[in-house]
């Protein structure tokens, strides 16, 4: 692995007090994090600041994405009272900035819209002032699964591009790259800060990923994230290649060229990476 990509771990008293205590307010609400079940790099970065990526709807996704390390396979039912516990968590945690996403659940008739909504809805109730971005799934691009978020009135919508149309077979074959740019825009259109996010290292070229950027755009997404694709095991898609952070930062840069708003591009870049600091970055 390139030294780019080694964390150095800092014993940071402060640090450390602070991401005990966000370890204890997720586990006494019984609220999991991305940060988790997805084996992010980053989580003892941003638990030290304070910061979590909630996941609602369950642990277990029914699509089997070839990068992502959240397990696959039959879900639980929804949990009705998970949305007040979660509010009670960004409540306790003093959030200014909270971001919530979710598995993809398929079998549902809603694909989860609803209860995603519910959840938007009882933070906003406890916790008013609260900017409030979610990282939400496609929802099979069906309007009125979009609606109910749209109602729900989060201040971002985020939703993950994640690879090049060449890859989408292979890398996320549940998914389908037009419907979730047809996703960023329906939200653009409606008025709503959009983001997206792709990663890098699957076998794409860089002007693959300069024409994802310029499809982004055209659907009308405002801020983005860009980082290394590294495998949770060899059970997942096989890493092709480590982008040097030259590559990264001239990306960023061409991006910002092209008018988004805010761009996080690096090796160790995710979908929720200093976003707080997006989000001010894109207010007038």
């Amino acid at each position: 692995m390139p030294d780019w990509l080694k964390v150095r771990l800092k014993f940071d008293t402060a640090a450390l007090v602070q991401s005990a205590s966000v370890r204890e307010a997720l586990k006494s609400n019984r609220i999991p994090t991305v940060c988790e079940e997805a084996s992010c790099p980053n989580l003892g970065h941003c638990w030290s600041q304070g910061t979590a990526t909630f996941m609602i709807m369950g642990t277990i996704c029914t699509r089997r994405c070839g990068f992502c390390d959240v397990a696959t396979g039959r879900p639980l039912p929804l949990d009705p009272l998970e949305p007040e516990r979660l509010a009670r968590t960004v409540q306790t945690m003093g959030l200014r900035h909270a971001v919530i996403t979710s598995v993809d659940r398929d079998e549902l008739k809603d694909c989860g819209s609803m209860h995603f909504a519910r959840t938007i809805a009882a933070v906003r109730r406890l916790c008013p002032d609260v900017r409030l971005e979610v990282l939400i799934p496609d929802f099979k691009g069906r309007p009125d699964n979009l609606e109910r978020i749209a109602d729900a009135g989060p201040d971002i919508v985020n939703h993950n591009l994640e690879t090049v149309p060449e890859l989408f077979a292979s890398v996320c074959p549940q998914s389908n790259y037009e419907i979730s740019l047809k996703t960023l825009k329906y939200f653009s259109e409606k008025g709503f800060l959009t983001k997206s996010g792709l990663i890098m290292g699957l076998g794409e070229t860089v002007e693959q990923i300069r024409q994802a950027l310029r499809d982004l755009r055209s659907a009308g997404v405002a801020m983005l994230t860009i980082g290394q694709y590294l495998p949770p095991d060899d059970r997942h898609a096989p890493l092709k290649e480590y982008i040097a952070p030259e590559t990264f930062r001239q990306l960023k840069m061409e991006a910002l060229s092209m008018g988004f708003g805010h761009v996080e591009a690096g090796p160790l870049v995710r979908s929720s990476y200093h976003a707080g600091d997006a989000f001010a970055h894109n207010q007038p």
